[in-house]
């Protein structure tokens, strides 16, 4: 037992190492990452951090796949594609916490919403790393306009597609690695997902904060843009981070409620 948890704190540690070298974290996003695996391998050792890592390892891919095609989009966004502590937490925190109940209760049940929490963010991160590919600008659910690539709160056919394969993808990987699953589970598990990023995406349109840059009036969720200030145009507390979380704890409550 002694040698499953040290072998397991050096899988983790290595991760979290790999992921702060080759820059998809930072050192303070290692660590969260580090805490967050340590919570999730003591649940369900190496399989449940599979689960996660597919996650982890799929979104930073398609981060970092088709640059030229996200140009731009970056600028409209408050953090790079390298994570730090707040973005590691925001999509891992709500899984840790269900990986919590499930150690000290052996529900099963906890296992199932642990899962959809991490389809949740999957298909958001999927959404919102693959629907820029678009050749047409996608449209605000707020106004029904096109506005520009990148936009909180915006949807498009491609993204659309993309959040349904995100969750389902998670769903399959712990319809392999996971005791417990089944057909059923995986089609609520990516319906859970699904709908979690749809409340992002409502979440992003009318409540996440956004702001205009006073120099060249691009519209952003940074709160300084081209060396100033930036304008609050919408939303009071919640930014994107904040979204992320409860869009993903939602994803386990919304698998809860269709399960039971």
């Amino acid at each position: 037992m002694k040698i499953e948890l040290f072998l397991l704190l050096l899988f983790i540690l290595a991760i979290a190492i790999a992921g702060w070298r080759t820059k998809n974290l930072s050192r303070s996003g290692a660590w969260m990452a580090v805490l967050i695996g340590l919570v999730i391998g003591f649940a369900y050792g190496f399989r449940g951090l599979f689960v996660l890592g597919a996650f982890f390892l799929s979104s930073s891919i398609w981060s970092h796949l088709f640059k030229k095609d996200k140009i731009g989009i970056e600028d409209r966004l408050a953090k790079t594609s390298t994570r730090d502590w707040q973005q590691v937490l925001a999509n891992g925190g709500p899984a840790a916490l269900f990986a919590l109940l499930f150690s000290l209760t052996g529900e099963s049940v906890w296992t199932f919403a642990f899962v959809a929490s991490i389809a949740g963010a999957n298909s958001d991160t999927w959404a919102s790393e693959i629907g820029p590919l678009s050749r047409k600008h996608p449209y605000s659910i707020r106004s029904f306009e096109r506005v520009p690539k990148g936009t909180s709160g915006a949807v498009s056919l491609i993204g659309t597609i993309a959040a349904v394969m995100g969750a389902a993808f998670i769903a399959l990987t712990a319809l392999v690695m996971l005791e417990g699953m089944d057909a059923t589970l995986f089609l609520l598990i990516t319906l859970s997902g699904f709908l979690g990023n749809l409340l992002d995406t409502c979440l992003g349109a009318y409540v996440q904060l956004d702001y205009r840059c006073r120099v060249c009036g691009i519209q952003t969720e940074s709160t300084v843009h081209c060396g100033q200030q930036t304008e609050r145009t919408k939303g009071y507390w919640m930014n994107n981070e904040l979204v992320n979380a409860l869009s993903s704890v939602m994803s386990g409550v919304i698998l809860l409620l269709l399960y039971w």
